[in-house]
């Protein structure tokens, strides 16, 4: 005797898949770069990686492109809500919000923006491993999955002249950047960017594990790196920003059911 005939899988065109949204307008862009800014600095509280007034996230506004929103001076990251956000100038001069801006954070991300006009957002916080690393000068080795995304497409910017509150440090830092995802910033932290909020944090929390992958095998044997051809491929196949941006929904979808005040 013959079962029961299996039921037929559904069409693909009928199951979910979540990709970065279209907008019909500026202001519709424009609240969910906010959104999504206000989310990524509570995720980044949560995971600590903010430092007294250290860090920050910043993200381009779609109609005043040399205008850019970030979470204001001094404000915990997990009590960000989208109404705090202040939008700064190229200069640190607040043009909307009722904030400061922390101006030698400030001064390095709009250099980063001004070199790179791809670049949505910039990430850059004083987290435990990516200090660890920093303090090394060292890169990222392409000893896992997920830090070959990283491989050939990231610096050291070896250099460390205290706190960076002039704009010829930012472009110094910029760069070092020059078009790669990622810097390590020798002696002082991570910074990533990516062509939307969602990207460059979740760059900046892949790296910052990473960090914290390398040193441990560091510190119990001698890892085994993955050779050139499969770590290219590997970040080929991973490096991208939609491929970040889809990494990170999973984090984007809890912070905003669990934390829905965030949007006010």
């Amino acid at each position: 005797m013959h079962g029961p005939t299996p039921p037929l899988p559904l069409p693909t065109d009928q199951l979910q898949f979540a990709m970065p949204p279209m907008h019909d307008s500026s202001a519709d862009e424009r609240q969910h770069r906010k959104e999504r800014l206000a989310g990524a600095l509570r995720i980044f509280g949560r995971l600590g990686f903010e430092d007294g007034v250290s860090g920050h996230i910043t993200a381009r506004d779609p109609e005043f492109t040399d205008c850019f929103w970030v979470n204001p001076f001094g404000m915990p990251f997990r009590h960000v809500t989208v109404s705090d956000l202040v939008l700064a100038n190229r200069d640190g001069q607040v043009i909307e919000g009722r904030y400061h801006v922390n101006q030698a954070a400030f001064t390095v991300h709009a250099q980063v923006h001004a070199a790179r006009p791809d670049v949505v957002a910039v990430a850059h916080c004083h987290s435990v491993h990516g200090r660890a690393l920093a303090a090394l000068g060292d890169l990222l080795d392409p000893i896992t999955q997920e830090s070959c995304a990283f491989y050939e497409d990231h610096a050291v910017y070896d250099a460390y002249t205290g706190v960076a509150v002039d704009a010829e440090e930012g472009r110094r830092i910029a760069a070092a950047l020059d078009s790669r995802k990622a810097l390590v910033l020798r002696n002082h932290g991570l910074l990533t960017v990516g062509d939307s909020v969602d990207a460059a944090a979740w760059w900046f929390l892949s790296m910052e594990r990473s960090c914290q992958v390398q040193l441990t095998a560091k510190a119990a044997g001698r890892p085994i790196p993955i050779e050139h051809r499969q770590a290219v491929a590997t970040r080929e196949q991973l490096g991208g920003d939609l491929v970040a941006w889809i990494n990170y929904q999973p984090l984007w979808q809890d912070i905003s059911r669990s934390e829905p005040d965030l949007l006010s």
